[in-house]
């Protein structure tokens, strides 16, 4: 057959499709045959390529893997590094920002220029980088990149614009901030030690100016020596040779003792009236043992030294355990005077900061908190109670509580949905918190004008499923919910579930909610589904149980064809799959066959026992598949479910299943080949039986139209990389030549897909992939719409199963739904991936839905309650163009429009030919509907519909892994997210007007406030305790005095900041005399700008005058009638 193709810009210029009943439809465009005219279906599209724009919005959750934290006192904003070179900066709730180094090298180190509004990163290329953090945006304006010299150190006195910088040959160097030039001042490590020394004193892991004179800088090396240097006499004042490792170092205020954190669990207190010995050791937590010694304690990994005017001083640490308390959680050590505190903590802590009510750290510091900074979440500890209790965090950094195992995101949800969930969900909130405000309340933000109800869900790997509110780009818990409540625990001596996902039986695959109505459904990876119905009121329930045998026979695999456009199927096997009714009832654990081969058993038991559940979402059916002849059944890899129809379809590799919810029976449960009745489209030959029966489980439905395919792997082996499971394949590869049949199993899809990761396995069945209940045509010759479910495979075909469904609502209690099994069959290139409906107008046809009534009200007996449908029929809009509709079907290569019910193929777009589609929705855009997909190789495209233009192709990921396969989510009003990494959810729009109206959205970082002033020292403590505020250091460090220094040392590269971040640069304490000169500068020009405006006018007013001067004299001796 002569393919073709043309691209069309609207439908005036539309080509007929072909009728697509052939199996050829599924490689080419089709041939013209009878089919509407362009005039019929006259759709003006009004979007066009300058709708679209790809940017990234905002990032939720807890920073994956954090390295580094900072906090800014005075403008109370808090900033926390990550190993993968992203700094997410906090401040109230909505004020929270996300930038990532280009390099993408981990955070080692960050330092904010207190009330300056920038921020210094030191990372592990040895790169330090200035953030501009005046603008909602922050961006880089300055870098440097140490060549020779590894960084280990950072400190930043004080509004100085000079910063310290140690490194791991023990030197000391000074940049300037905000040039971002190194001076040629450095402390050699040679010269801060005596000569008489030996050994090396190791890297840099300390520098801090003396609280009582800025001249003074100590320096700690990690072996245990520590050097007071007098910055303008270039020598040192003391050295401390400490036999152990030094791991941080804390001054007192006053600046006469500085306390160290050692790597044997101790703490060293020195004066430094005496430097010889320190004034005192202690081990925290290190108890005397019966011989008198003293018992070995873990590294103290930072400690801190802070004073209050009205008790004893705190010290608190990280570390310091004994080792021989096996099992013992990390802990934070508070000592406030007598009395020690030890906190546990979930997680390792990575880092810890004291927040104080003073920048100036030769006054006494009044601590009110500890932002302590675990492994796996942020913690804020109230140091203003005895009791020490925890802040409310108001940030959702529990996403990944338990992992993530799949999203779900709606833009358009009813308005009253957020608040009643919000309602159920405060019932449920922990106790306990602190009373007083979060501390980190900087920067400012407010409600925007572009704001609407959005809702994200997300399930996770130990069956709980959270709504979160999404509306105004921040993120809010509104509800949890567990799943796992609806079976009993599994006894530890049957191990039932652990056989089929080792530790994660009730993890969460797939949900379907309807906001309308309500009505919410998982899909578990035990091949379980569970119906919740929401209700304000508590209620005593029964939990009704089905259980559904969807197994193939062996000979329903596919084999394989000579001739690639004519596949082979086997005969369909003497059985199809039988549903099992057991309600309230699920099959004993002992139901097993004489030889013990399990058979007809789910995985999960159910509670049969009534069980009395709270307000909010109450489970009202669950539906597990049955073990099979020792086989376990297949995960579940499409669901749908309609409210107005009150039937739930799901399917898998074996086959298709749809359940009655209401009468709770199954009405359909056949193999996917028995669905095609006369309608085959592929030619069957028979196919002898298997010599060897091996686990359809190990290969059924590999790569990534099924995430969950290998039913013995933890679901947690999913977010390894798609490079990792192209890998893995070599395995697999090794298991399947054991079987006499691997390698028929491997040609039985010849249409191989050319990308490395889906064509990890050819599907070895032909998989439902997507289903959609909606009102259509189930055949050419229908006249009305009528109920119908649309079925996706995996082999690219769709098949319409037309339904009759009682009307009248005591028939629909009582009567059976039917369902002709003989519809229609359309066919495209690769898995079927979704389905939408459009009028013959363009507009998008809404499913039928059930208006939301709560079932455990009382009744009124003067109005008893009745189904309240809604339906969207095709035909309603469409009286110009007659009867009719369009449908939208996109698959993993290719898209198609046909109309209804002519099955006349109107457009074909072929997406990718390289790469095939993860994730395909048809959205609402600027008042317009668009599909959205996105593709494995990253990019990210919309097509206008339904002529199928493309509108945008963004490569927006350069490298596509599980996770973000398994999570990515298109939604309405341009916007998507996905998992960007394990603990984070970053959400994008693909709208140019969102993009236009982010800056707006986004919250301010940095807010004008004044410094607090220093206190007044008094004449005897300034003059006795130091001159330290005359120290000058433009004159030690500046380039008349220093030199430059080598240029082979760093270099210096400018950032993207741009000439505003160039003026922030300039700014602060340092830079007030360059703002003046500049704002001057533009005075003086503005008012030269006048000056020439003014002269201009006067010329031009002498020029006027002279005119008219002339003019008059020329018209004085005229008549009137000369005019």
């Amino acid at each position: 057959m002569k393919k073709f193709r043309k691209v069309l810009d609207g439908l005036t210029t539309s080509s007929p499709g072909a009728t697509v009943g052939s199996p050829s439809c599924g490689s080419a465009a089709g041939t013209p045959t009878t089919a509407p005219t362009p005039k019929e279906i006259d759709v003006q599209e009004t979007l066009v390529s300058e709708n679209f724009q790809l940017c990234k919005t905002v990032r939720h959750g807890f920073p994956y893997q954090p390295t580094a934290l900072a906090f800014d006192p005075v403008q109370k904003i808090l900033a926390i590094g990550s190993r993968s070179g992203g700094v997410r900066i906090l401040g109230r709730p909505g004020v929270d920002c996300y930038c990532q180094h280009e390099s993408g090298a981990a955070v080692l180190q960050l330092q904010f220029l207190i009330n300056e509004g920038a921020l210094v990163s030191a990372c592990a290329d040895d790169t330090l980088h200035l953030w501009n953090l005046r603008q909602r945006r922050p961006a880089i304006l300055h870098s440097l990149k140490f060549n020779r010299e590894r960084i280990t150190f950072c400190h930043l006195p004080f509004q100085s614009k000079w910063l310290y910088v140690g490194t791991e040959r023990g030197n000391t160097h000074i940049v300037n901030i905000e040039s971002f030039i190194l001076s040629g001042y450095v402390i050699m490590w040679n010269k801060a030690i005596e000569l008489s020394t030996k050994t090396h004193p190791g890297p840099v892991v300390h520098l801090s100016d003396s609280p009582k004179d800025e001249g003074k800088l100590l320096i700690g090396f990690e072996s245990g020596t520590i050097v007071q240097w007098d910055l303008r006499g270039k020598k040192a004042d003391f050295r401390i040779y400490y036999d152990e490792a030094i791991h941080s170092v804390s001054w007192h205020h006053e600046g006469k003792q500085f306390m160290c954190s050692h790597s044997d669990g101790s703490l060293t207190l020195w004066n430094l009236r005496n430097t010889t010995k320190p004034f005192q050791v202690t081990f925290p937590h290190g108890k005397i043992q019966k011989d008198a010694r003293k018992e070995s304690c873990k590294p103290i990994l930072k400690v801190e030294y802070k004073t209050c005017r009205n008790s004893e001083p705190f010290v608190i640490f990280s570390g310091g355990l004994s080792y021989d308390k096996a099992g013992r959680r990390p802990a934070l050590t508070i000592m406030h005077g007598k009395a020690i505190t030890v906190l546990e903590m979930d997680y390792p802590i990575v880092e810890f900061m004291v927040l104080c009510e003073t920048p100036y750290n030769n006054e006494v510091q009044e601590p009110y908190a500890v932002v302590v900074l675990l492994e796996k979440d942020l913690i804020v500890v109230d140091l203003t109670q005895s009791n020490y209790p925890v802040f409310e965090n108001p940030y959702p950094m529990d996403i990944h509580e338990s992992p993530v195992t799949c999203t779900a995101y709606f833009a358009d949800c009813p308005p009253d949905i957020i608040p009643i969930l919000y309602s159920i969900g405060a019932k449920h909130k922990k106790t306990g918190y602190s009373q007083k405000e979060w501390p980190i309340s900087g920067g400012t933000w407010t409600l925007g004008s572009h704001t609407y109800p959005e809702i994200i869900i997300t399930g996770h790997a130990d069956g709980s499923i959270k709504f979160w509110d999404a509306s105004a780009i921040t993120l809010q818990m509104l509800y949890k919910m567990k799943t796992s409540k609806v079976f009993e625990k599994p006894k530890p001596g049957e191990g039932r579930a652990t056989e089929l996902v080792e530790e994660d039986p009730f993890a969460i695959q797939m949900v379907s909610w309807c906001p309308q109505s309500r009505i919410f459904c998982v899909v578990g990876i035990s091949a379980h589904i569970i119906l919740y119905r929401f209700s304000k009121y508590d209620a005593n329930t029964q939990i009704v149980s089905l259980e559904v045998r969807l197994q193939c026979d062996s000979e329903d695999v596919i084999s394989p064809s000579e001739n690639e456009n004519n596949p082979s199927f086997s005969e369909p096997g003497s059985h199809s799959p039988q549903p099992h009714h057991h309600h309230q009832h699920p099959a004993s654990p002992g139901s097993r066959t004489p030889e013990g081969i399990k058979d007809s058993i789910p995985c999960l038991k159910v509670k049969d026992r009534a069980v009395r559940v709270p307000p909010g979402y109450q489970s009202e059916l669950v539906i597990q598949l049955l073990w099979v002849d020792g086989e376990p059944p297949q995960q579940i890899t499409s669901l749908d479910i309609n409210s107005a129809y009150g039937l739930l379809a799901f399917g898998n590799c074996n086959g298709l299943a749809v359940v009655d919810y209401l009468q709770k029976t199954v009405i359909l449960c056949m193999s996917t080949l028995d669905l095609y009745g006369s309608t085959d489209p592929y030619q069957r030959l028979t196919r002898s039986p298997r010599r060897n029966r091996q686990s359809t489980s190990e290969f059924c439905m590999r790569g990534l139209s099924n995430f969950y395919s290998d039913s013995k792997k933890r679901i947690r082996t999913s977010y390894q990389s798609l490079t990792e499971l192209t890998d893995n394949q070599q395995s697999i590869d090794m298991e399947r030549s054991k079987s006499p049949t691997s390698e028929s199993r491997e040609n039985s899809f010849t249409r191989s897909r050319s990308s490395s990761v889906s064509s990890i396995d050819r599907d070895t069945k032909e998989a439902v992939t997507t289903l959609q209940f909606g009102e259509s045509y189930g055949r050419k010759n229908d006249v009305l719409p009528t109920p119908c479910l649309w079925v996706g495979t995996s082999l690219g075909v769709v098949l319409l199963i037309p339904m009759s469904i009682p009307t009248d609502q005591e028939e629909r209690m009582e009567e059976p739904v039917t369902m002709g099994v003989s519809g229609a069959v359309l066919m495209l290139k690769g898995s079927v991936l979704r389905f939408s409906f459009l009028d013959c107008m363009g507009a998008l046809i809404q499913t039928p839905y059930e208006v939301w009534r709560d079932h455990n009200a009382p009744e009124d007996p003067d109005r008893p309650r009745r189904r309240k449908l809604v339906h969207f029929s095709p035909s309603s809009s469409q009286d110009a163009c007659g009867d009719g509709h369009l449908a939208v079907v996109c698959s993993e290569r290719q898209a198609k429009v046909f109309l209804m019910p002519s099955q006349s193929c109107l457009f074909v777009h072929n997406i990718t030919e390289s790469s095939f589609v993860l994730r395909a929705d048809v959205v609402s855009v600027c008042n317009s509907v668009c599909l959205a997909c996105f593709c494995a190789n990253g990019h990210v495209m919309t097509l206008s519909l339904p002529s199928l233009r493309p509108l945008m192709d963004v490569n927006y990921l350069p490298l596509t892994d599980m996770r973000i396969a398994r999570t990515f989510y298109f939604t309405n009003g341009g916007q998507a997210l996905y998992l960007s990494s394990p603990t984070e959810i970053q959400r994008i729009t693909y709208s140019q007007e969102m993009c236009d109206n982010l800056q707006e959205m986004l919250g301010e970082l940095f807010t004008p406030i004044e410094t607090p002033e220093a206190q007044n020292r008094g004449f005897l403590k300034g003059f006795f305790g130091g001159n330290a505020h005359t120290f000058d250091r433009e004159e030690l460090f500046g380039e008349a005095a220093a030199g430059k220094a080598s240029r082979s040392l760093a270099q210096h590269i400018p950032g993207q900041g741009g000439v505003e971040g160039m003026k922030v640069a300039a700014s602060g304490a340092v830079g007030e005399l360059a703002r003046a000169r500049i704002a001057l500068d533009e005075r003086g020009q503005r008012l030269g700008e006048l000056e020439e405006r003014t002269a201009l006018m006067m010329t031009s007013a002498e020029v006027f005058s002279k005119h008219a001067h002339e003019l008059m004299l020329k018209c004085k001796d005229k008549k009137w009638y000369q005019f």
